[in-house]
């Protein structure tokens, strides 16, 4: 019976072991006690080059997933980058998550995305500038402006003031960081291309922590395990700064793959498996047409029915009367 590589993909993680069979030959193994670091340098290069040469397999299935303005070069190149901190994680897991990486159109280089290991679980965590670059791909907002309000530097905040007085900010980036002082506002907004601004979201410190504490799964398993290494513990301020992108995406129009990639990300964290949520050729038309059909249904309700034209003196029709004499 054939299945799609999601299929193979789920079926293998949940066996914890990958697409091609068990773990690749030597890919767990640490390097004996007393070896140089030349020896140890060359058991990374090994391990590494025997990944990607499994991976390279799957090649057709990420030109596919990728999008047209990427191509499977870079992309393996930044994989390749990553592979030696991901030496512990299942093969299927690893596939997984670069495959929704690719599927998402990121690149995973620490900027746009990051591939990172939990246990023996490799997963897929985009970073706000990712959900940046999927808004701007939406093409519905012309610039997405996301930063952090330093104490010693000039802002205001009123909302029932006209725009653009509701809010301004003069960032001091000539100042060093002991200059600026320390972060006490996450905000970001975003201009839309049919004009105007959006809302402008603003978090706290401590919005940031009570987002971190209600809904981060892999912030809770690090305290518990003592590990203190997730992003929440290694980056926060870059998850601040996530936290208020991720809830500007619920006050402006965004695309299906935006709605996605939250899904996918919060999959990851509790866990799950998130190539389920990542788009692929065939969903992604069928949710379009969808969208395109739901929103010529909202504007068919909303338009107002209008009387007949009635002709001028020329050619006027007359009206006609009904059988009883009543018109």
């Amino acid at each position: 019976m054939t299945t799609s590589l999601k299929d193979r993909v789920k079926a293998a993680t949940e066996r914890g072991t990958g697409p091609g069979g068990p773990a690749l030959a030597g890919e767990h193994e640490r390097t004996p006690d007393g070896q140089g670091e030349d020896q140890a340098a060359g058991h990374e290069q090994d391990a590494t080059e025997g990944v990607m040469e499994w991976l390279r397999r799957y090649e057709d299935h990420f030109n596919e997933a990728l999008p047209s303005h990427l191509e499977t070069g870079p992309f393996f190149a930044a994989v390749r980058a990553v592979l030696p901190s991901l030496t512990r994680c299942t093969p299927a897991s690893k596939l997984q998550a670069l495959l929704t990486c690719a599927r998402f159109g990121l690149i995973p280089d620490g900027q746009q995305a990051v591939i990172t290991a939990s246990g023996n679980v490799a997963t897929f965590i985009p970073t706000y500038r990712g959900y940046v670059e999927l808004m701007y791909r939406s093409g519905r907002v012309e610039s997405v402006h996301v930063l952090m309000i330093h104490e010693n530097e000039e802002w205001s905040y009123e909302p029932s003031a006209p725009f653009p007085l509701d809010f301004t900010h003069k960032p001091r980036p000539d100042l060093s960081k002991a200059e600026r002082g320390r972060p006490v506002l996450a905000y970001a907004f975003c201009r839309m291309t049919g004009g105007g601004r959006s809302q402008v979201v603003l978090l706290n410190r401590e919005d940031a922590e009570e987002i971190r504490d209600e809904y981060s799964e892999a912030y809770r398993r690090a305290e518990e395990s003592g590990a203190r290494d997730s992003f929440w513990h290694l980056r926060f301020d870059d998850m601040w700064l996530k936290s208020a992108i991720r809830r500007l995406e619920k006050v402006v129009p965004t695309s299906a793959d935006l709605r996605a990639l939250g899904a996918a990300e919060d999959a990851g964290d509790a866990g799950q498996l998130q190539i389920l949520h990542a788009p692929d050729a065939e969903t992604a038309a069928l949710v379009a047409e969808a969208e395109r059909a739901h929103r010529a249904a909202e504007a068919s309700q909303d338009t107002t029915a209008r009387p007949l034209p009635v002709k001028g003196k020329r050619g006027r029709s007359k009206p006609k009367k009904n059988r009883g004499g009543r018109r």
